[in-house]
């Protein structure tokens, strides 16, 4: 029993470890994460990092899992509410994805539209999690489009709703426009509803 309390305790820290670097490393980047600054921010002692992760690039590759996840999960969701109100499957992925909420929330949202420039200087294991954040978004948006749809149609919407995002939060305010012009454009390309 005590051995449970303890590994309950391990597990919860280690989940704030990775709440903390997926927030961290899509707000300032690969090269920002520092391990003593994520550590505080799981509100742990720095000593405690090895217990958890074996390197820096152990972390860096678990918290872009953890945040791939988090933002299919939380894109997901708003899809199927959106789906509720009669959105068909490419409306609501595109409004989804270009909610102000997820487009202003840097360090919340899709890490590949976060790092997607700089997935590919990464060691290999960072870069390998990274290429599933990608591949992820890709499936999802197969699924959005019809069942019959080549692949490279869910390579060119996924790319377009990346794009999109860095381009918007590039611009800051006008970049609202951007994202409803490029939204309406996609939707009538891809959804045969339009």
């Amino acid at each position: 029993m005590h051995s449970d309390r303890r590994s309950s305790r391990h597990q919860l820290s280690h989940d704030r470890i990775l709440d903390a670097a997926a927030r961290s490393v899509r707000r300032h980047g690969y090269a920002g994460v520092g391990v003593a600054d994520v550590m505080k921010e799981a509100g742990l002692t720095h000593g405690g990092f090895y217990a958890h992760f074996k390197s820096r690039d152990a972390l860096l590759a678990a918290a872009v899992g953890h945040a791939g996840a988090e933002s299919g999960k939380a894109l997901s969701q708003r899809m199927a509410a959106l789906r509720e109100g009669g959105a068909s499957p490419v409306a609501a992925l595109v409004e989804a994805y270009f909610a102000p909420l997820h487009v202003q929330a840097i360090e919340t949202g899709c890490p590949v539209a976060a790092l997607g420039a700089e997935m590919p200087r990464q060691a290999d294991e960072v870069r390998m999690v990274s290429c599933q954040s990608v591949s992820a978004l890709v499936e999802l948006a197969r699924s959005a489009l019809p069942p019959d749809s080549p692949k490279e149609r869910a390579f060119a919407l996924a790319s377009s709703l990346v794009g999109a995002v860095q381009l918007a939060r590039a611009l800051g305010e006008p970049g609202h426009d951007m994202l409803q012009a490029t939204g309406a454009a996609l939707i009538a390309q891809y959804d045969p509803t339009s």
